[in-house]
């Protein structure tokens, strides 16, 4: 690219300008502050004040077997522990009964706390005073408004006194003023709007040609508004709410679906929590066996080993020092999976504190769970059409979909009806009146004697009726809405669908585990039986010379290994079992528990009692036009 001297001439002016520009404007680098760099050496107050970390002025609920928890168990031999026998339903009502905070094994209440269920949800749902049941309701309560005002004007009047009008002219205005108002308005569920107003006004002036120079104007007035087309209808004002916006669905019937699908997740989360529990529970079961089968493979291997120093000492054969190294290298083998499956990640003590955690003991309290129900070992059949039709109908998370969609249905209802113009009629009715004072009996029949006198009298009455009429050219922003509300049902239709579908695969996948489970659960039976009759066999030969002892030594890992599998595959079977329960949405009536919405207070009962007097039935319900209804009942787990 070729550069004139011209161009040449016109940078280097660019060049200055910007030189001078960034002189003039101070476009200098900003100097950062720092507590060091103050004029005076002494250190400052304010260094360490601005910088510090503060702790929060809350008071600390410590609980005292948690702070006062003994250590923690390492190396204890279990057997001289004191222990607490627990059957299952045992486990799971003590983890229910401690459980304000729903726990999970695999979740962090520490570091993700605004992430953990607990059952404290529905209630917080229940009262938030945007969005709940509640807060929906108030929008049809008697709203009380009211004002009081006092006012004194002192003002010149730019006016020229004329001599012979001078009796009807002020040049300073003087004027004290009292203005009351106050109203009571009520909405109902039809849209309408009910108001009973009472006005006052007090006027003293110095205005010439009064009849008072201080009188007391007011009056009582009924307003009623009732919407005709937009914002009209029991269907409209239950679903969005009196006044609201489009797009903006805040009536009594979203607040009610609202807390439902709060109640689906609450019952998830205690799915979520029992399914767990059982899991620690089994685990700690296997944790037992599994102990219990190397503590027998080490006392073995210790046999043994004590076996070939015997043969050493005598001087027989099969007492080589190769043989004794092999038969104490097998016994440390087994010792160190002692150790592990005592105190190791999955060992005794970790699993019991698992379990410990879930039900809201303390790490340690001088003894030691020790689960005393039995597994189930024998073959379970399942019906698999029952258990397909109980899992698309069930399961929470179907049913939670099903509120949402229902959800959906009725903003796609009150966005349908937000799509017409604003038609309202207005009533209005009113009493006046004018006096001298506010309330005076001494002259009753002076017409303007007091103001209540001049209003009860019904001398003056106004009335005023008519419509209003608003709609925006081509309903733009209703019809948005209406489009908006149709794909939101369209996306929680295909939602369920795609559940319905996943729900399939996983019932299938859980029975297919159960049938597996079950099959290994056999074979590991007979292999460790087996395994068994192989170290028997194989002793006597080792002790009668007739065998290396290396075959001894491989035959006992094998059995330790081979029962350890056949206790790993019993508990398979509990947990494929569970999976398979829940999978099916019967998990809560697998292990007996029930859910059930909190008592009402007492007042309520009596309440309703006193209002179900005046209630009758309909004598011709076919001709009566009622809402359609939200819920088609009761959810019976049970059934």
């Amino acid at each position: 690219m070729k550069v004139t001297r011209k161009s040449q001439r016109r940078g280097s002016k660019l060049k200055w300008l910007v030189a001078c520009l960034m002189a003039t404007t101070g476009c200098t680098q900003a100097k950062q502050f720092h507590f060091n760099d103050s004029w005076d050496s002494a250190p400052s107050y304010h260094a360490s004040l601005a910088t510090q970390i503060e702790y929060p002025n809350v008071h600390s609920n410590l609980i005292p077997q948690v702070a006062g928890a003994p250590r923690p168990l390492t190396i204890e031999n279990p057997s001289e522990l004191p222990a607490r026998e627990m059957q299952l339903d045992e486990a799971i009502e003590l983890a229910l009964a401690n459980s304000d905070i729903l726990r999970t094994l695999g979740g962090s209440v520490v570091q993700t706390p605004l992430a953990t269920r607990t059952n404290f949800d529905p209630a917080i749902t229940e009262s938030n005073p945007l969005s709940g049941v509640e807060a929906a309701l108030s929008a049809f309560d008697t709203q009380a408004t009211g004002q009081l005002f006092w006012q004194v004007n002192d003002r010149p009047n730019n006016v020229r006194i004329n001599p012979i009008l001078q009796q009807f002219q002020r040049p300073v205005l003087q004027q004290t003023n009292t203005q009351f108002n106050y109203e009571l308005a009520k909405r109902t569920a039809t849209g309408a709007r009910f108001a009973a107003r009472h006005n006052i006004a007090y006027d003293l002036t110095n205005t010439p040609n009064r009849l008072f120079s201080s009188a007391y104007t007011g009056w009582f007035e009924a307003e009623y508004r009732q919407p005709l087309m937009r914002g009209a209808g029991v269907d409209f004002n239950r679903i969005a709410g009196p006044n609201s916006t489009i797009g903006q669905y805040n009536g009594v019937l979203i607040a009610r679906v609202n807390t439902d699908i709060t109640l689906a997740d609450f019952e998830q989360g205690i799915i979520t929590f029992i399914n767990d529990v059982e899991t620690a529970y089994w685990e700690l079961h296997f944790a037992y066996h599994n102990l219990e089968t190397i503590v027998a493979g080490r006392k073995s291997a210790l046999l043994t080993w004590q076996r070939v120093k015997e043969l050493q000492k005598v001087g027989m054969r099969g007492g080589e020092q190769a043989t004794l190294a092999q038969a104490s290298a097998n016994y440390y083998t087994f010792d160190v999976n002692v150790r592990d499956a005592l105190s190791g990640t999955n060992g005794l003590y970790a699993s019991e504190q698992r379990l410990r955690y879930l039900m809201g003991l303390p790490p340690t309290d001088g003894q030691l769970i020790k689960p005393t129900s039995q597994p189930m070992d024998g073959e379970v059949v399942f019906d698999w059409d029952s258990a397909l039709s109980d899992a698309l109908t069930r399961r929470v998370e179907i049913r939670r979909q099903k509120w949402n969609i229902k959800r959906r249905e009725l903003e796609m209802l009150a966005a349908r009806l937000n799509r017409k113009p604003t038609l309202d009629f207005l009533g209005l009715y009113r009493y006046r009146g004018l006096g001298d004072a506010l309330i005076d009996n001494y002259d009753s029949n002076n017409s303007g004697n007091s103001l209540y006198q001049d209003i009860f009298s019904g001398q003056y009455q106004e009335w005023q009726a008519g419509v209003e009429f608003s709609h925006p050219v081509g309903f733009r922003q209703a019809s948005a809405a209406v489009a908006n509300a149709r794909w939101n049902l369209a996306r929680e239709t295909a939602l369920l669908e795609e559940q319905e579908l996943r729900i399939s695969h996983d019932l299938s996948n859980a029975s297919r585990l159960v049938a597996r489970a079950y099959q290994l659960m056999q074979s590991n039976y007979n292999r460790q039986d087996a395994d068994r009759t192989q170290v028997y066999y194989l002793q006597e030969r080792v002790e009668a010379g007739l065998d290396n002892i290396n075959f001894l030594l491989q035959a006992q890992q094998q059995l330790a290994t081979s029962q350890s599998a056949y206790f790993r595959s019993l508990t398979d079977y509990q947990l494929a079992l569970r999976d398979f329960h829940r999978e099916k949405g019967s998990l809560l009536n697998y292990n007996q528990v029930g859910l059930s919405e909190g008592a009402w207070p007492a007042p309520a009962y009596q309440d309703a009692v006193e209002h179900g007097r005046f209630f009758a039935p309909r004598s011709n319900p076919e001709q009566v036009e009622v809402p359609s209804p939200l819920s088609s009942g009761g959810f019976n787990p049970a059934h």
